[in-house]
């Protein structure tokens, strides 16, 4: 018996050897070979891709197509997962894959209905624009042919990944648009709150700088529609939940020829979207006649997204604009109808089949109305609540509302910044600032199409029975807010406001505070020239505006309130200091988990959250105004003093009792994770890394979080490029955490560090040293 118990130990250990070899050698052939060689159906000539030593792909290709399904194929080689999660998500396909835990997301985009408009958009797209997609589905289609399950790791498991179509990289446009403008979100939760709070009080948080085109119905609306608003917000996903990202995002700025030591124009722009596994964006050098393409793709996409191609340069900012609203439609006397001005309607409603993977099918009933789908289909057994969205991304592509795709293959081929602001008027949504420089001059435009509503200011759901706010056309192009060849010889955006009191047309009421377009400025204002490594530094710069204008506020609330000695003790240390958020040092930690336990606890007293009154820097620069103090009681000081005893208290426990050695990075620090891998033990701890970082949610270095009281860095700028126009080759880039989105790749985290100590590097023609290299041909 021993013999025999000896003997299956042996038989079962040799089995889980050689089921753990098997594994890693099925993981080891999900890397791309260093040489390889691949035919792609419709080239029109060879593309050459050589791979610089940290993943660079460096494509030449004799026509904008060849270049096209050379990127199509580089992505699929080292992103095809990312890609698909991405088209799961616009789908609303994740559940296929994932469980019951995404059916929330899965029916939001199946009511929000992204697939069915995109392949709607696609044959009303220009033929060459089609040609383009065509192109880059065929390169990667080659790629998933060559290399089937194997392409990445996670197929092993899934199988052999679907075939690409143009209309799954028209899916990556609509979600960009979804995630940059969520005006819609903040009217849901406006309604859930009105329940507890007046309207108007809840509007004082985030006061209109301007005057709505004519007032604003007052409405009080039944109490079961604000408990349905509150049950959708909470069952809707929100950053940071998987598959998310933030809504406010990015920093950009440009100098003129005038100011740059070059002499031609300099421009920097860093957009701050979700820090993640693997990265939003993908480095490339694509050099086609008449172009060299260098920057940020997006995986899935055929165009470069950010970046310049020898002519000009340009990066992109939310415009916060409010593109999007809520009605709250009437039911008619017959079932299936809704009221109009017009008389009774009936709903356009269609089915949708929801496939979940370890559950039975989802069966989901979608209805639109004249305004847009009704988003409470989300939750299961909510028909009687009629709350339709309309929002410009949604609506039907025709030559007047072209697709983002159209706007970003125009860009790519401009060769000026007037050609530049013709292409910025050639998309719907989203609503962004596109900063742009040529050789001569610098441009600031704004992308997308704008809303004119018969009366209000979008601020809140309307009756959409009577159509007193209907929307009656659009403001795009020349008619939107822009900006060319100021007689400063700056431009500049932090996601503020664009438009001025008196602009003839209405942008929207909730924008964010100027926090990093104030650092921006001062930083421009400071030296009569500037180059490539100090806009490099800049994009780095730790010094917060926010903490500056907050600390002599802070510091007179404190003196007259006498604090304890341990606050006390860690109140001197804000004397003097100058508000840069540096990983080493101890007051960026005191100030923001100070202030962030001052925002809840006045959040927590009023019953809200941070959706409607915006960042939390905004609320608290609002709660330590006059106007704020009704919100703490009629005055903030007692709640501001108690907040600082119990936050110090806290980092005492995790830190130690003396302030002067706790460390801002202990806590914050930069969180690479991949939504999907995360519910698989053993891998999710290899597909996950942190790394102490500076900066914080106000700092040009964009390193924020989305939780208050949580200082992971989930959301920052996680691409940088600084652009030379006077040399293109002396441009600087960076993405973290690196070019692979496999989790076995050396080059899955080797821009990371490299990232974070504020370090770029330059994507000449020919690369320095090559990683491997690729030959397509017809």
């Amino acid at each position: 018996m021993r013999r025999a118990a000896v003997a299956v130990a042996a038989a079962l250990s040799a089995l889980l050897l050689a089921g753990l070899a098997a594994i890693g050698a099925g993981l080891l052939l999900t890397l791309p070979p260093r040489t390889q060689g691949l035919r792609i159906p419709g080239l029109e000539h060879p593309v050459s891709v050589r791979f610089d030593a940290v993943g660079i792909p460096h494509i030449q290709a004799a026509s904008a197509d060849d270049a096209a399904a050379g990127l199509g194929f580089v992505h699929a080689r080292d992103r095809m997962f990312q890609m698909e999660l991405m088209r799961r998500l616009g789908s609303g396909r994740l559940s296929e894959i994932a469980g019951p835990a995404t059916l929330p997301i899965d029916r939001m985009m199946r009511v929000l209905g992204l697939r069915v408009r995109a392949a709607a958009a696609y044959p009303t797209l220009p033929a060459a624009d089609r040609a383009l997609l065509d192109a880059y589905a065929r390169g990667v289609n080659a790629e998933i042919a060559a290399r089937g399950r194997f392409i990445a790791p996670e197929f092993l498991l899934l199988g052999r990944p679907e075939r690409w179509t143009p209309t799954d990289s028209l899916l990556w446009g609509r979600l960009m648009a979804l995630s940059l403008g969520d005006n819609w979100r903040t009217e849901l939760a406006r309604l859930a709150a009105s329940s507890k709070l007046p309207l108007a009080r809840l509007l004082a948080v985030r006061p209109a700088p301007v005057t709505a085109p004519s007032p604003q119905a007052s409405l009080i609306f039944p109490a079961a529609l604000t408990r349905f608003a509150a049950s959708l917000d909470r069952a809707l996903p929100r950053f940071p939940a998987p598959y998310t990202l933030p809504s406010e995002a990015s920093d950009e700025w440009a100098v003129d020829g005038a100011h740059s030591a070059t002499g031609a124009p300099l421009l920097a722009g860093d957009p701050h979207l979700a820090l993640g596994f693997p990265a939003v964006w993908y480095l490339a050098r694509i050099d086609r006649p008449g172009y060299q393409l260098t920057g940020a793709t997006a995986p899935g996409a055929p165009y470069m997204v950010l970046g310049q191609n020898g002519h000009i340069a340009w990066t992109f900012t939310s415009n916060e604009a409010d593109a999007q609203d809520l009605f709250v439609e009437r039911p008619g006397t017959q079932p299936g109808t809704y009221l109009t001005p017009d008389g009774p309607r009936a709903f356009a409603v269609h089915t949708e089949i929801i496939h979940v993977r370890g559950a039975p099918d989802q069966r989901l009933i979608v209805r639109e109305s004249r305004h847009g789908p009704l988003i409470g289909d989300v939750l299961p057994h909510q028909h009687g609540r009629l709350l339709a969205a309309e929002m410009t991304m949604l609506m039907p592509t025709t030559p007047a509302h072209t697709d983002v795709a159209v706007g970003l293959i125009a860009l790519d081929a401009a060769t000026s910044v007037a050609e530049a602001q013709a292409a910025a008027a050639t998309s719907t949504a989203p609503v962004q600032n596109l900063l742009v420089a040529d050789r001569q001059s610098i441009g600031l435009f704004t992308t997308g199409t704008v809303p004119i509503r018969r009366a209000g200011d979008g601020a809140f759901p309307q009756d959409g029975a009577d159509g007193l706010h209907d929307w009656t056309g659009f403001a795009s192009g020349p008619s939107l807010p822009h900006v060319v060849a100021p007689s400063s010889g700056h431009l500049l955006n932090g996601n503020e406001r664009t438009a001025p009191p008196d602009y003839p047309v209405f942008m929207g009421r909730d924008w964010p505070d100027d926090w990093r377009a104030r650092r921006i400025r001062t930083l421009l204002a400071a030296r009569p020239t500037h180059d490539v490594a100090e806009f490099a530094s800049m994009q780095n710069d730790t010094v917060s505006a926010f903490a500056a204008a907050m600390l002599p506020l802070l510091a007179a609330r404190a003196a007259a309130a006498s604090p304890d000695d341990f606050s006390q003790r860690a109140l001197d240390l804000l004397h003097g200091w100058d508000g840069s958020m540096r990983a080493g040092a101890p007051q960026p930690l005191i100030f923001n988990a100070w202030l962030q336990r001052f925002a809840a606890d006045a959040l927590a007293r009023n019953h809200l959250n941070l959706t409607i009154t915006g960042p939390w820097p905004d609320f608290v620069a609002f709660l330590l105004s006059p106007a704020g103090a009704s919100w703490c009681g009629g005055d903030c000081t007692p709640m501001l003093m108690q907040a600082l005893a119990s936050s110090t208290a806290r980092l005492a426990r995790q830190q130690g009792n003396d302030p002067a050695n706790w460390r801002w990075g202990h806590t914050h620090r930069a969180v690479f994770d991949n939504a999907f891998l995360r519910a698989i033990p053993i891998v999710r701890r290899l597909a996950r890394r942190s790394i102490p970082v500076s900066g914080d949610e106000t700092t040009l270095l964009r390193a924020g979080g989305a939780i208050l009281g949580n200082f992971d860095a989930t959301h920052g700028g996680a691409y940088r490029g600084v652009y030379d126009l006077a040399d293109p080759d002396r441009s600087r880039f960076i993405v973290t955490p690196g070019q692979s989105g496999n989790w076995v790749s050396g080059e899955a985290w080797n821009l990371m560090r490299k990232w974070a100590s504020g370090a770029t590097m330059t994507i000449p023609r020919e690369p320095p040293s090559m990683s491997a290299t690729a030959r397509l041909t017809p």
